[in-house]
């Protein structure tokens, strides 16, 4: 194994070097034009079908046969699959845009505006085209995440090197990742230690130091050493695929303001037409109008009213903002959850491994004796060692930190005291580590140590005494350590107007005081079960009205569930926090959080944006009925032109940072 791997490190990676036939990646590139060519043939034979009736029309006047029947062909050809769907929709009663455009366009025939009804075919042809587009290009950002992860990987199988697709890679195969490679498959380093870049999959482009035993995932990139990785899940199961399923999944959705639109466009869309059929028999039975004039007016509006940019500006806007939110690192499951986040008044947080790091770190260390600093730390790790105590790792991590070594230090008589601590022979002197009860005589002589022991406590620290049964030599602190960024999120949640943070949590008052405090949160509990987190954001709700809660994904369950957002932590390779949130932040990252409150916001305010648009335009292009100038072709390029705004507004939040 150590051979191979030499020779490997020695090798270094040449996945990039690949001979490729021209002339396959020729055909490719053909196909894929060709589809594009065989998917839009009617608009384009259409489009030449009516610049024929134009040119011929030029020469021979519009009511020439080989005219008229040019036109008639460019709208049967260009309008075949509008008409089918149309009629249908007519047949169902149901009053869709493609039941609109049906009327609209047999009406322009019937009273002989041939030009107009192919021009308006044309129009709503590119309008849908557009529409089409501008969806497969957000939905298509977050499924070109799965073109991320690598096609093949190198195994080991029977001690012989292979390269196999990954569909073929099976659960516990070994995967040989080299420097500058890509990882193919989800797994668990079983050799060697690098630095992975996970931005695929956390949206951060900061490289993470992993080692044996830790997950990487489908995707990333192995940027130093070589890595044996053992695979934990097959491809279809891989972290990458479950965030595009899921993302998927969350853009198909309905959002309450797409909902809205959508109850809209079902009493809208009737309303248009009874008003453009009042619109062509008042005038002429009332007021002596001309029929074929006012019939034309009447399809005009129809062509108008068409809900087109309407029914597009939200999901555009929803589908885009979800696409940009996976790509950063955030997981959102339904555009419901995206809407619910910009009304936020109140925000709870679960302190363990939200707030804080989540693992105990040593946070002070005070010898009484400073020349017998690393010899006292060592007998401490030594006795910790032995040691079943939650908090024993964090001290037996900083000893590696500190480079020191307990080889040589023996052990006897080992015995843990319950509630106080534990004790053990070194080198025939007995030495005690835990809490005062071990050293409340000892502790009392000294003014100073019971000082310092206090005021760790009052930080919220695990403090510890280090000693003998004569004297102190040391005093240790272990805390779970507040994220870097902890403070500066709760700061920015603030200054975004969010009114109420809490930090609800199952560790003591004084603990959760201390943490809550320096992070800068409005409230704080401490001491409570599952169910009292429930019954705090019930209360919550009464009073704040949309309140998120932001946990674990396991432990915070009930809160989360009753939160109108449930936002988890530890996305990365967590299935129980990809299942169990509404939103995911994939690496742990609390920074995501002001960046999902901005992106909520804004696609917000762009679909108010769009929406308000649509109408307006619509409403102004109505008034020019008035003096009869509206006619179908001014009203189609109204209607595309306000598609377009809007598709391109919604377009924008994939920029948001």
């Amino acid at each position: 194994m150590t051979f191979r791997l030499k020779k490997l490190k020695k090798a270094g990676a040449f996945e990039k070097l690949r001979i490729i036939d021209e002339s396959v990646v020729k055909t490719n590139n053909e196909d894929i034009k060709r589809n594009k060519i065989i998917e839009n043939w009617p608009l384009i034979v259409s489009l030449i079908l009516i610049i024929s009736a134009f040119i011929y029309q030029s020469f021979y006047g519009e009511t020439a046969p080989v005219t008229i029947g040019l036109y008639v062909t460019a709208i049967l050809i260009g309008g075949f699959s509008l008409f089918k769907e149309g009629i249908t929709d007519l047949l169902k009663l149901n009053f869709s845009m493609q039941a609109l455009m049906t009327i609209a366009i047999i009406g322009a025939s019937i009273i002989g505006q041939w030009s107009e009804g192919s021009i308006v075919v044309i129009l709503f042809a590119v309008s849908e085209a557009l529409e089409k587009f501008s969806m497969d290009k957000a939905r298509q950002s977050i499924r070109s995440l799965m073109d991320i992860a690598p096609k093949e990987a190198l195994v080991i199988r029977d001690g012989v090197e292979e390269l196999i697709h990954v569909n073929e890679i099976k659960v516990n195969d070994i995967m040989i990742i080299k420097p500058g490679q890509k990882i193919a498959m989800d797994g668990v380093i079983v050799t060697g230690r690098s630095s992975v870049n996970q931005a695929a999959i956390t949206g951060e482009s900061v490289p993470i130091e992993k080692k044996v035993d830790d997950e990487v995932f489908a995707g990333t990139l192995n940027e130093e050493g070589l890595l044996e990785v053992k695979v934990t899940k097959l491809v279809t199961d891989s972290t990458i695929a479950k965030i595009i399923h899921l993302v998927e999944e969350a853009q198909d959705e309905r959002a309450p303001a797409q909902a809205f639109v959508d109850k809209f466009a079902k009493y809208y869309t009737p309303a248009i037409m009874l008003i453009a059929l009042l619109l062509v028999v008042i005038p002429p039975l009332f007021f002596n109008g001309d029929w074929n004039t006012w019939l034309y007016q009447g399809l005009s509006l129809l062509v108008v009213g068409c809900p087109c940019s309407l029914v597009i500006s939200t999901p555009v806007s929803i589908v885009s903002a979800i696409s940009n939110a996976a790509k950063n690192g955030v997981l959102i499951k339904g555009g419901i959850y995206l809407e619910e986040v910009g009304g936020l008044q109140a925000i709870a947080f679960d302190k363990t491994g939200t707030l804080t790091e989540g693992e105990p770190v040593v946070t002070d260390y005070i010898s009484v004796n400073t020349s017998k600093e690393s010899d006292n730390f060592m007998k401490i790790a030594a006795l910790e060692s032995y040691s079943q105590h939650p908090l024993a790792s964090a001290i037996l991590k900083e000893l590696s930190h500190k480079k020191l070594s307990i080889d040589h230090i023996n052990i006897d008589n080992f015995t843990s005291i319950t509630g106080k601590g534990v004790q053990a022979d070194i080198d025939g002197v007995t030495y005690l580590i835990g809490s005062s009860k071990l050293f409340n005589t000892e502790l009392n002589q000294s003014e100073s140590l019971k000082a310092q022991y206090e005021l760790l406590q009052k930080e919220g620290k695990t403090a510890m005494i280090f000693g003998t049964s004569t004297e102190i030599l040391a005093i240790i602190a272990v805390a779970d350590k507040l994220r870097e960024t902890s403070q500066s999120v709760i700061t920015q949640l603030h200054q975004a107007g969010i009114k109420h943070t809490i930090m609800l949590t199952g560790d003591n008052q004084h603990t959760a005081q201390a943490i809550g405090q320096e992070v800068g949160v409005t409230d704080i509990k401490g001491d409570l079960m599952p169910q009292d987190k429930l019954d705090y954001i019930k209360s919550l709700k009464n009073d704040y009205l949309k309140v998120a809660m932001i946990g674990d994904g396991v432990n915070d369950a009930p809160a989360l569930a009753a939160a109108s957002v449930g936002i988890s932590m530890g996305g990365t390779g967590t299935d129980t926090a990809l299942e169990t949130a509404d939103i995911a932040l994939m690496g742990d990252d609390l920074e995501k959080l002001p960046f999902l409150i901005r992106l909520s916001r804004k696609t917000l305010s762009i679909i108010k944006q769009n929406i308000t648009l649509s109408l307006v335009l619509k409403l102004l292009v109505l008034l020019l009925i008035i003096p009869g100038w509206l006619t179908l072709w001014l009203a189609i390029v109204a209607d595309m032109g306000a598609t377009i705004f809007v598709t391109l507004n919604g377009l924008r939040l994939m920029k948001i940072k």
